[in-house]
């Protein structure tokens, strides 16, 4: 994993509800001065690829603006391009100093941040990096460091299981987020030498577009038939593919016999985890890259420079982008409770009805 992370310090009280600014949005000027006032949008991709996307970061985010004292815009694109695209034109037209987006995918992401940029906005990639884009900073996680967990989380279920020769299922992430792409390198730095040596095979392999359940669930559904059944292991890149996966093992009374991954420590995800289901997730604190992202939003909004101390390399342009990158967290069974600690998930919904026992049993009180 990449070191040298900036700590950022928490910011605020959780704030509730709403979608769009605090603060008042008449006129662009200072008072008595010539120059915008401070107000930073923020375009979040949909509410259906995972949860944390309303759960969390919306939240999280909205504390650290308004811990700040600045106007701020949070709007969902819910997956449609020409919407996020209309979102960031009013954004930009109601006077935004800073636009923060997760790319819906890279074409779409570099035709709002390049317009921003002409307009003078600063743009920041939170989340996921825009290929070929234009935007001044990068706030996410070290992602192939993601995967890698995935793949050792994977090999360790595999190894205590005690399965000789597993076959195994990839359920890539979308083909036009990057971060699928970055994940996918991290977990094949892990598998492929054992795919190589022989001691694992590899199995069928899809890539789920934009993230879908549903679509991973008919995917998946054929892998099955297209293996006879035979599928030791499954290397989901998220929770809501894992459920998925997971669905149709159950079907079939796979359940709990075949290990599948995840990311996001989502409450589906923690469950399925609690339940024996699903072997491992990754934890991604987003309110560390929340209050990351909401710091130097708030900073560039100002027309300020800040200095982060990394760079990511976009494969596409070559560029350099200023970035920050924080270290996620391999999570079985036995440390959900971190997850839980950490705030992350509420323990009243994770520990709802028969979870409750399973809870205890994990140490979670």
């Amino acid at each position: 994993m990449r070191r040298g992370i900036l700590t950022i310090a928490a910011v605020g009280l959780l704030a509730t509800g709403g979608l769009t600014a605090c603060g008042d949005d008449s006129g662009d000027t200072e008072a008595g001065g010539n120059e915008k006032k401070p107000k930073i949008g923020v375009i979040l991709p949909d509410s259906k690829s995972s949860a944390r996307w309303e759960t969390a970061d919306r939240k999280f985010l909205q504390a650290a603006f308004e811990a700040a004292g600045v106007d701020y815009d949070i709007q969902n694109a819910q997956n449609d391009k020409n919407a996020f695209q209309t979102i960031a034109d009013q954004m930009i037209t109601q006077g935004a100093t800073a636009l923060m987006i997760v790319n819906l995918d890279s074409g779409t992401g570099k035709a709002v941040l390049d317009k921003a940029k002409a307009q003078g906005v600063a743009t920041i990639d939170y989340d996921r990096l825009t290929l070929g884009g234009s935007a001044q900073y990068y706030v996410s996680f070290d992602n192939e460091a993601v995967g890698k967990l995935q793949g050792e989380g994977l090999s360790k279920c595999l190894a205590d299981q005690g399965t000789k020769n597993p076959v195994i299922a990839y359920l890539n992430g979308s083909p036009t987020d990057n971060n699928a792409t970055l994940f996918k390198n991290g977990y094949d730095s892990v598998l492929k030498p054992k795919f190589d040596s022989k001691e694992f095979v590899k199995g069928p392999e899809q890539s789920v577009p934009d993230w879908d359940p549903a679509q991973a669930t008919t995917l998946f559904e054929q892998m099955l038939t297209q293996t006879s059944g035979k599928i030791d292991g499954v290397l989901s890149a998220n929770d809501g593919l894992g459920n998925a996966a997971i669905s149709v093992l159950k079907k079939n009374k796979l359940n709990g016999k075949v290990p599948v991954t995840g990311q996001d420590a989502d409450l589906q995800g923690l469950q399925n985890i609690l339940a024996g289901d699903q072997c491992m997730t990754v934890y991604k604190a987003v309110k560390q890259e929340a209050d990351a992202a909401a710091e130097l939003a708030i900073a560039v909004a100002k027309g300020e420079r800040k200095e982060t101390g990394q760079t990511v390399k976009d494969p596409e342009s070559g560029r350099d982008v200023p970035a920050r990158l924080l270290e996620p967290k391999l999570i079985y069974k036995e440390n959900v409770k971190d997850v839980v600690a950490d705030g992350y998930v509420e323990k009243d919904k994770l520990c709802a009805d028969s979870y409750a026992k399973l809870c205890a049993d994990a140490g979670i009180s």
